[in-house]
């Protein structure tokens, strides 16, 4: 069986990404940067062959949507955008929407080096690893069998752990992937290669 191309991005810059505040399945709307990176990935897009014939996919939640339609715009393309719930952001419960500032007084010690990823799975109502891990594996075990190209817009630690499952990584090395908000990352033939804009 083949596997199919997926090109994977994460959503534009938001307000909340500039003061380091943790989405979560919260949202806040995109900066003038933001907007500009989808821009130019739409338009890096329309440089990849293969690409054009790809279907657009993305999260629900309105980063990542808004990123998606202005990708959309730039393709060219008038038909409405696919939704899958299982691309959503890793939920952090009740502390959607803290800054860095609250987690750190909440969770002394979150941000230190040896545990600094590990506190996004310990929040004391929000998704577990094996729960977020489970989700996202199944629609990429779905996505990997497609017959055509994708082009995803999703999140943050969506992107971690999904780059971290199709190369088999090991949690914490998957956690450490960098999340660029101006890059695509392409995943075919069992491999993972980074394109900027």
């Amino acid at each position: 069986m083949t596997s199919s191309t997926i090109f994977l991005v994460r959503h534009g810059e938001t307000e909340w990404n500039r003061v380091r505040r943790y989405q979560g399945w919260g949202d806040s709307p995109l900066t003038d940067q933001g907007r500009a990176q989808a821009g130019a990935i739409g338009h890096l897009f329309c440089t990849l062959p293969e690409a054009r014939s790809a279907d657009l996919l993305a999260s629900p939640l309105g980063r990542a949507r808004h990123t998606a339609e202005i990708i959309r715009e730039c393709l060219g393309r008038s038909s409405p955008l696919r939704f899958d719930e299982r691309l959503r952001e890793l939920s952090f419960g009740s502390w959607d929407g803290f800054t860095r500032a609250d987690i750190a007084a909440l969770m002394p010690g979150a941000f230190d080096d040896e545990r600094r990823d590990e506190w996004y799975f310990a929040t004391p109502d929000g998704e577990t690893y094996e729960v977020f891990a489970g989700r996202v594996g199944a629609w990429l075990a779905e996505a990997k069998a497609a017959d055509r190209p994708l082009i995803v817009v999703t999140h943050g630690v969506v992107t971690r752990v999904l780059r971290g499952l199709y190369a088999g990584l090991p949690r914490a090395a998957a956690m450490r992937l960098p999340v660029p908000q101006d890059r695509i990352f392409r995943l075919a033939h069992g491999t993972i290669a980074e394109i900027s804009t």
